[in-house]
């Protein structure tokens, strides 16, 4: 894993041991990322399950001003808090919550507008819809990335989020929701 551009570009990040966190594969990682540069300078970034990190930090590294990581995991925090430091951000810019989005959203970021939100968790545990409807529910935002299995099946309308693309790299997609209005229909 490594940052692919900006002002971190070519740094290593610290990547977990075995299983227990599925990091963004770089191909598919440099193809989100391509589609929403012009959101990042100056942008507020949610990075939810964050793993390693390595979304939050991408956004960072692209201009972006502020990343607040939210992980359950002891593990997860320590990767994202040593990824930080080798990426050579401050605690202004990055900013670590440990909660597990299983019991809700965290207080800490309740409220709070967010440019762009990563929502980035296990595969097939049903969690990706889980999140995106308790965002749905209120939470500001100007774009919601879901990252899932490819043929998990999300539907195109969370609160008041709606399903504007979905694109495919290997067995990883990306579901792209904006507020707005929308028929009830399913998400491809």
């Amino acid at each position: 894993m490594r940052i692919i551009a900006g002002s971190a570009k070519g740094r290593r990040l610290a990547a977990p041991a075995g299983f227990s966190i599925r990091p963004t594969a770089d191909r598919a990682k440099e193809a989100l990322f391509s589609i929403i540069i012009s959101r990042l300078p100056d942008a507020v970034i949610l990075d939810l399950f964050a793993g390693a990190g390595s979304l939050g930090l991408e956004a960072l590294s692209r201009g972006a001003k502020e990343a607040i990581f939210v992980d359950h995991g002891k593990e997860a925090l320590a990767l994202i808090a040593a990824n930080i430091r080798a990426c050579g951000f401050t605690p202004q810019q990055a900013k670590l919550i440990r909660h597990g989005l299983r019991r809700g959203l965290p207080k800490e970021i309740t409220g709070h507008f967010f440019h762009v939100i990563f929502l980035d968790p296990p595969y097939d545990q049903g969690l990706a819809e889980a999140t995106l409807t308790l965002l749905g529910q209120g939470m500001p935002a100007e774009l919601i990335v879901a990252e899932e299995r490819h043929n998990c099946r999300l539907t195109a309308r969370y609160g008041n989020y709606v399903c504007q693309d979905k694109r495919r790299y290997g067995d990883t997609a990306f579901w792209f929701f904006t507020p707005g209005l929308s028929e009830n229909r399913p998400a491809r």
